[in-house]
C-alpha cells in the first residue's frame, strides 16, 4: 500500500526545487570549460529569473531517465497531455492530397496570408462562434495556442501588470518572466513578486474571489482549466467580465479544451457573455480536438471593439505583430484544419473527444474507488487528484517508481498545484484501462 508523506518540511520542499538549477549550474561550468572564450553579449536578464527547466520537458527527462533505468518495464505515460489516437482519415487524406499538389503547377501554393486564409477563418466562425458576433476578420489563424500566448505577450510588453489563475498552464508565468512583467522571485514559494496569484481550489470551486483580487491590466484564464480540469460556469465568467469591465482590464481566455465541456451550464467561449467582446481575447486551437498536436495550428480572436486606454484598437497592434513575426500557419496545416470543420470532419473528430472522455471517466472513477479525492474529468481530458500533506514532486516519482506510470506534479503548474498531480487522459484505452489496473492496486 502507498504510504503518503506527513508532512511538507521546507528542506524536502527545497529540494525537491533544486536538482534542475544544480543541473544547470554544472552545465553551464562544463560549457564554459569546453569553448573557453565569451562574447561580450550579456545574458536576457528576464531569462535568468526563471525558476527552473519548463515543466514539461522535465516531465520528458524524468521519463527517459526511468527507462534507462527500467529498460523492460512497460511505461504508461499520462503525463504530457499529448493525443494518441490517430486523425481521421478524412483529414490527413485531405492534407495529402494539398501536399501532393504542391507538386504541380496548378496546385502549387507559396505564402498565404499571415491572418490565415479566408476560408478557414469562415469555417471558424461557424463552428464554433456561432450567433455570437465574432467576425472572420477578427479571427488570426496560427501554428498553436501556446505560439499565441508568446505574441500576445510581445503585444502587450513588459509594463503591463498580470493576474494568473494558480494553479494554470505554466506558459503563462514563463512567458511573462521571459518578457519582463513577473518580477522576481518571492521566497521558496515559487511565486513573482509581480504577477498576482489568482487561487483556484476545491474550497473555491476552483473560482478566484474577486471581491479581494486587486486590479490587473491582463487576466490570463483558462477554461476548462489545465490543469484542474474545472470548466467555469456561465455565472462565473459573467462575475469575471464584470470584475474586467469594471477594472479596465483585458482577459485573456484560452479555450483550447472548449470541446470538451459537456456541461450545457458552462460557455465554450468567453463571447457567450455579453459585453466580453469590449474586454477580452480568445485563444484556441486544433490540438486536442483534432488531434493536431504535431500538426500544429491553432486561431486567436480579437474582436474591433477591444480598445486601449487611448482608444486605440488592439486588433490592428495585434495584426501587426502577427505581419511581423509570423509568415501564417501551413497551408497543409490549414488545408487539414479546414476538412476538420467540415460536416464529415467534425463528426469524426468529435468521436476523438468522446473516446477521450471515457478514459477520463475509467481513470476518474479508479481513483475515487480507492478513497483518493478526484476532481476534473467531467468537461475536460484532465484528472486532478489530491494528495494532502504531500510534496507532489514525491508523489510523482514514487507512482512512477511504484507502477511505472508518468504523471504531472501538481506543484509544477503554480503554487496552489502542491499536494496535487494531474493525470491526463489522453491514451490508448488498454493503457488507461492498464493504468487504472495499477493505481487501483497501488493505492488500495
Amino acid at each position: 500500500m502507498y504510504k503518503f508523506p506527513t508532512s511538507l518540511t521546507s528542506m524536502s520542499a527545497a529540494m525537491t526545487l533544486q536538482p534542475v538549477m544544480r543541473i544547470q549550474a554544472c552545465s553551464f561550468k562544463i560549457e564554459k570549460e569546453r569553448f573557453g572564450c565569451r562574447t561580450k553579449v550579456p545574458r536576457n536578464a528576464n531569462m535568468e529569473k526563471l525558476r527552473n527547466g519548463y515543466l514539461f520537458p522535465e516531465i520528458s527527462r524524468l521519463e527517459l531517465e526511468h527507462i534507462e533505468k527500467y529498460p523492460n518495464a512497460k511505461l504508461i505515460s499520462l503525463g504530457i497531455g499529448d493525443t494518441t489516437e490517430p486523425v481521421p482519415e478524412i483529414i490527413t487524406s485531405t492534407m495529402a492530397n494539398y501536399a501532393n499538389a504542391l507538386s504541380t503547377a496548378d496546385g502549387y501554393t507559396g505564402y498565404g496570408p499571415e491572418q490565415g486564409h479566408k476560408a478557414l477563418r469562415k469555417a471558424i466562425v461557424k463552428a464554433f462562434y456561432k450567433d455570437l458576433q465574432i467576425k472572420d476578420t477578427e479571427v488570426f489563424v496560427s501554428d498553436g495556442a501556446q505560439c499565441d500566448i508568446t505574441r500576445l505577450q510581445l503585444l502587450l510588453g513588459s509594463k503591463v501588470t498580470i493576474a494568473v489563475q494558480d494553479p494554470s498552464f505554466p506558459a503563462y508565468i514563463d512567458s511573462s518572466v521571459i518578457i519582463g512583467q513577473a518580477g522576481d522571485l518571492k521566497g521558496d514559494g515559487g511565486r513573482y513578486g509581480s504577477i498576482e496569484y489568482m487561487n483556484c481550489g476545491p474550497e473555491n470551486n476552483f473560482f478566484p474571489d474577486l471581491a479581494t483580487t486587486p486590479r490587473a491590466d491582463v487576466i490570463f484564464f483558462c477554461s476548462p482549466n489545465n490543469p484542474t480540469g474545472h470548466a467555469a460556469t456561465r455565472k462565473q465568467l459573467e462575475l469575471l467580465v464584470k470584475f474586467a469591465r469594471d477594472n479596465g482590464s483585458i482577459i485573456i481566455f484560452d479555450s483550447a479544451y472548449s470541446s470538451y465541456v459537456q456541461d450545457d451550464r458552462c460557455p465554450r467561449s468567453i463571447f457567450e457573455i455579453p459585453g466580453s467582446r469590449q474586454v477580452a481575447i480568445e485563444i484556441s486551437s486544433f490540438s486536442k480536438f483534432a488531434g493536431f498536436t504535431g500538426v500544429r495550428l491553432g486561431w486567436t480572436v480579437v474582436p474591433d471593439e477591444l480598445l486601449y486606454s487611448n482608444g486605440f484598437p488592439v486588433i490592428h497592434d495585434f495584426n501587426r505583430i502577427v505581419c511581423t513575426c509570423f509568415n501564417g500557419a501551413s497551408n497543409v496545416a490549414q488545408a487539414g484544419g479546414l476538412a476538420c470543420l467540415s460536416s464529415q470532419g467534425f463528426k469524426a473528430v468529435n468521436s476523438l473527444v468522446d473516446y477521450y472522455m471515457e478514459n477520463a471517466n475509467i481513470l476518474g472513477e479508479a481513483l475515487a474507488s480507492v478513497g483518493l479525492q478526484v476532481y476534473g474529468g467531467a468537461n475536460a481530458p484532465y484528472i486532478w487528484v489530491h494528495f494532502p500533506g504531500s510534496i507532489s514532486w514525491d508523489v510523482c516519482k514514487d507512482i512512477l517508481e511504484e507502477t511505472h506510470i508518468i504523471t504531472v506534479p501538481g506543484s509544477g503548474f503554480g503554487p496552489s498545484g502542491e499536494g496535487f498531480l494531474r493525470i491526463s487522459a489522453f491514451g490508448h484505452r488498454e493503457c488507461i484501462l492498464e493504468a487504472a489496473d495499477r493505481l487501483k492496486t497501488l493505492f488500495l
